[in-house]
């Protein structure tokens, strides 16, 4: 299991995090797509949808789908409550060695007062929650 978080000089709107896991890519699609597996992506009430679905967690986080290639990538934009800035959500799935999956979680066009090490660990949770509770 290889867990990175990143945002560097030229690009510190961005915080990313990946993770090797041990299911195929059409497994680890298939876990997003179920409810479990959105509600750990995204927190209780969660749930993926479509290019124009809207969703809406528990926690009061929301947003809409923007981009969504089954298999590969879904992108979202994600607020963190109802006044909050719109920022984006990419989801990147990858074929890794053997039939492992790459996911990666990009959250960018990030405000500049931002907790990026707390999004960092949020987004490092959602992956193992992914890993342990929806594959």
């Amino acid at each position: 299991m290889t867990n990175t978080a990143e945002g560097t000089a030229t690009d510190t709107d961005v915080v990313s995090v990946s993770r090797v896991l041990a299911h195929p890519v059409s497994s680890v699609w298939g876990a997003l797509m179920a409810p479990h597996g959105a509600e750990a992506l995204l927190g209780e009430g969660g749930e993926l949808g479509a290019k124009g679905s809207s969703w809406h967690a528990a926690d009061g986080t929301f947003g809409v789908t923007r981009s969504f290639h089954p298999q590969e990538q879904i992108r979202f934009s994600w607020h963190a409550g109802t006044d909050a800035p719109a920022t984006l959500v990419d989801v990147h799935l990858r074929p890794a060695d053997g039939d492992a999956t790459e996911l990666e979680i990009r959250h960018d066009h990030l405000p500049a007062d931002v907790d990026r090490d707390w999004l960092a660990a949020h987004w490092s949770a959602a992956l193992d929650r992914i890993d342990t509770q929806a594959l």
